[in-house]
């Protein structure tokens, strides 16, 4: 079985996708003690070094190195400043590629990072991944394309170590094309859930910057972005639509029950299978909601891993 490293792994959707594309996670690392407890809980056989990745002195040996580096600094729901410091996370991945030397390397991040006031970053990425010895490719793919009920682009840069002398293509959509399966919608993904999980989901008032924006999809559609801030996390399809007054401001079209989605909802929205959160560690509301929205959907992150080729 071919071997993986992750870095920046939150509570394990890069993984899950990596293990279903059929390979042993020896490490994982994040910052944030919740997430290591559901990933540990949920992937009990990998190693996971709970603190900042600059104090990893040494990383095991691997064929395959993956990273999710924070996104704050590119995504739509943050600060966007190019020159935060969490803008530069690169480089500690850039010093576990250059150590470990693996045949390939998989980084996923936010669309934004093509922004025009970002695109310096990616380049610089690009650039210190090729000196590192890599054949390096880049491309924005939307989850909802690859077997997940909900819209999510992101971007993701994918290296093969420049000795094999192979050069990555992205996987093409598999679902919603012509002779394929249909785009899973909410009703596929949550349909079976109950409908009022009290206790939950995000249950405070919906102020005027929620509703500044359409933040429901019917059940026949898939999810808006799933985001990591519980305030900002879209309505299940159970409650009214939203009606458009004027520029940035809409309202419900009736006064009957309206919630965001829960966190267990939301983790199905990402393509978890069956992510379990465990009870001996029970993480505040807002800490489910933020490992969940930080993830990666599996299926995305398998699909563009299996796209690999077989050099292992």
């Amino acid at each position: 079985m071919p071997t993986a490293v992750s870095l920046f792994s939150g509570c394990g959707g890069s993984d899950a996708g990596v293990i279903r594309a059929g390979f042993d996670v020896l490490m994982a690392n994040d910052i944030l003690p919740y997430a290591q407890a559901v990933y540990e809980h949920n992937h009990p056989e990998t190693d996971y070094f709970l603190g900042d990745v600059s104090t990893i002195e040494h990383f095991p040996s691997a064929d395959l190195l993956v990273g999710c580096y924070p996104c704050q600094g590119f995504s739509q729901g943050g600060v966007r400043q190019a020159d935060r410091k969490i803008n530069t996370l690169y480089i500690q991945f850039a010093r576990a590629l250059t150590e470990i030397k693996p045949k390939a390397f998989v980084v996923e991040n936010v669309s934004g990072m093509i922004r025009k006031n970002f695109t310096h970053l990616l380049e610089d990425q690009i650039r210190i991944f090729k000196k590192a010895g890599y054949k390096v490719n880049c491309d924005v793919l939307n989850a909802a394309d690859f077997g997940v009920a909900q819209e999510r682009k992101r971007i993701f840069i994918v290296g093969i170590r420049n000795d094999i002398g192979i050069e990555y293509k992205f996987p093409s959509p598999s679902h919603g094309i012509q002779g394929g399966p249909k785009k899973l919608t909410i009703m596929d993904a949550i349909g079976d859930m109950p409908e009022w999980p009290e206790g939950e989901f995000y249950s405070k008032d919906f102020h005027w910057y929620y509703l500044s924006r359409n933040r429901r999809n019917d059940w026949s559609q898939q999810s808006k972005t799933i985001v990591a801030n519980p305030r900002h996390m879209p309505l299940h399809p159970m409650s009214p639509p939203l009606e458009k007054l004027e520029h940035n401001v809409w309202r419900f079209k009736s006064d009957a029950p309206a919630r965001r989605f829960s966190y267990r909802e939301a983790a199905r929205l990402q393509g978890f299978e069956n992510l379990v959160f465990p009870e001996h560690t029970r993480g505040s509301l807002d800490m489910r909601y933020k490992v969940v929205g930080n993830a990666v959907p599996p299926p995305l992150f398998e699909a563009v891993v299996r796209a690999l080729p077989n050099i292992w």
